[in-house]
Formats: C-alpha cells, sequence, structure tokens
C-alpha cells in the first residue's frame, strides 16, 4: 500500500523499494518527523510491516484495512524476539532491515480502529509482539509485489 498524499492510500500489485525514498512514490520522504533534530523524515522508519491477520482483527471490513497506513503487511511473526533490530528481510527482489524505532498506535489508529484496538497493541504485550508492527528500511532495492515471501535472511547477534 503506497500513500502519495496525507490520508490518501493507493493499494499496489506491485512496487519498487528504493534505499533514498523506501517504497517509492510514498510520502514518507516528505513527511516531517519529530524524532529528528531537523525534522526531516526519519531514516529508520521508511517503511511500516504489519502483521496481516492483527490487521484482518481490527479492521472488520477489509475496505478498511489500508487506513492502518503501513506499506506491507504480511503474514509472520513481528515480535521483538523473533525480528530483533538489525534483522534483514528479504521481499520479491529488494532486501529491507528491522529498526529499533517502535511503531505504536497514535491518534490516527485510534480514530479508524478504536480505543480497544489502540490500548491492545500499546499494550506492553502488544509492544512486545509488535501488534502495531515494525519499522524498516530499505537496504538493497528492488522489486516487490503481493504475494512475495517475507522471509528472514539475517539475524543480529550481540
Amino acid at each position: 500500500m503506497r500513500r502519495p498524499r496525507p490520508d490518501e492510500r493507493e493499494i499496489l500489485a506491485t512496487g519498487e523499494l528504493s534505499c533514498a525514498e523506501g517504497l517509492v512514490g510514498d510520502d514518507w520522504i516528505r513527511r516531517p518527523s519529530s524524532r529528528t533534530v531537523d525534522g526531516s523524515p526519519h531514516p529508520d522508519m521508511q517503511l511500516t510491516i504489519i502483521n496481516w491477520r492483527l490487521l484482518g482483527l481490527i479492521s472488520v471490513d477489509p475496505d478498511r484495512m489500508a487506513l492502518a497506513g503501513d506499506q506491507l503487511a504480511a503474514d509472520i511473526d513481528l515480535s521483538v524476539s523473533n525480528m530483533p533490530p538489525g534483522c534483514r528481510l528479504r521481499i520479491g527482489d529488494a532486501e529491507v532491515m528491522v529498526t529499533g524505532e517502535p511503531h505504536t498506535g497514535c491518534m490516527k489508529f485510534n480514530t479508524r480502529f478504536g480505543a480497544d484496538a489502540l490500548r491492545f497493541v500499546n499494550s506492553a504485550e502488544g509492544r512486545a509482539l509488535r501488534l502495531r508492527g515494525l519499522n524498516a528500511k530499505v537496504v538493497v532495492p528492488g522489486a516487490i509485489a503481493v504475494g512475495d515471501v517475507l522471509a528472514k535472511i539475517d539475524f543480529p547477534y550481540g
């Protein structure tokens, strides 16, 4: 899913991941961040990946799934213990690296999915499981497509 402008969503069959832009055509590159000194887009927050099953749980209507705003949805364990910062993932021809920047539910998430969903994903267990998803950055550019397997290819060591 690509966000060309604030509050707009494009469901893509294919996309291109770039080290400079994240998902090509996504507005991440233009989004200011409160987590950078100069307010520029945070380099460790290029892409967000959410668990597909959690997304289906909180958005009963499949047409509302894109409202979460995550570029990628996958049926995989996104927990901190399974995918610690530094873990690399292959998606299609591209590779991304899980970063340490937390991805938490915010007021937009509350408005779109409700206070119960926000409390659920932001609970201590929800954060450990990364129910709201994880942040990643592109480390090898390439093409991706719906149906591509998201696979762990490298694990960070202490």
